[in-house]
């Protein structure tokens, strides 16, 4: 196994509504919002973590392979691999079904990595071969912003409807990066092997694609959360335009 290759997936999120990503700074202040978004310590603009794109794209390929129901909650695993190949009740349904579920288990270990704390986990897949940069802000649209004054961020703000009364209740604010904002997206791929090139356009795109088809961030039962990638390279985004993930 050796670096055959890095391949790059450059382009755009655009914001099709408001984003929540959460700062984890739950200290109230006076006359501020209850939930803030992430920002960057140094420009306070709020950014896409490079994690939050990574974790959510990956918990969707776990829940489109059928293998959450032998996580117990945690990522899949080699552990997971195990379970699935002493299942009796998968054995009964085929060779073919184990086989699909195994390939799928492997895809994402190969691509997304193992913990190396679980000594089960010894897949020996080798090092993770995708990494998401953290998204900023785009150049022009940063620029565009500032020509017209558009904040940043917004408030909105979220209740409960008491349904006895017909009031609101419990009012809080919550702040997101309004619907139109764009940030500049890096995701790359370590290809080490031949076989990686498969899943570097059959997984890692239809994890994107299952994303945009979802939400990213907090409160997406809610509206929030909304994407569409547009990718530099206009043969990936003719793919990609294409691609069903459920085929």
């Amino acid at each position: 196994m050796r670096l055959i290759e890095i391949k790059k997936l450059e382009g755009t999120i655009v914001l099709k509504s408001g984003l929540h990503i959460g700062s984890g700074n739950m200290e109230m202040h006076i006359g501020g919002t209850d939930m803030p978004v992430i920002k960057h310590p140094h420009t306070l603009e709020p950014y896409i973590p490079g994690s939050s794109l990574k974790g959510k794209v990956r918990s969707l390929l776990e829940m489109e392979s059928g293998l959450m129901i032998y996580t117990n909650g945690d990522v899949v695993s080699g552990k997971t691999l195990k379970e699935v190949a002493n299942d009796p009740k998968l054995k009964d349904k085929g060779e073919a079904i184990l086989k699909l579920l195994k390939d799928k288990g492997e895809a994402i270990l190969k691509i997304f990595g193992s913990s190396g704390a679980d000594k089960e986990d010894e897949t020996g897949f080798g090092p993770t071969r995708v990494s998401f940069a953290d998204c900023y802000l785009a150049d022009d649209w940063r620029e565009k912003a500032k020509e017209n004054r558009w904040l940043l961020t917004e408030e909105k703000s979220e209740n409960i409807i008491n349904r006895i009364k017909g009031v609101a209740e419990h009012p809080r604010f919550i702040e997101r990066v309004p619907e139109g904002a764009k940030f500049s997206f890096l995701i790359t791929f370590k290809v080490l092997e031949d076989s990686d090139n498969k899943l570097f356009d059959s997984v890692l795109l239809k994890g994107l694609k299952l994303l945009e088809m979802d939400t990213l961030g907090g409160n997406g039962s809610r509206g929030y959360g909304r994407i569409k990638f547009e990718f530099k390279d206009q043969e990936v985004e003719k793919k990609f335009a294409a691609l069903n993930p459920f085929s």
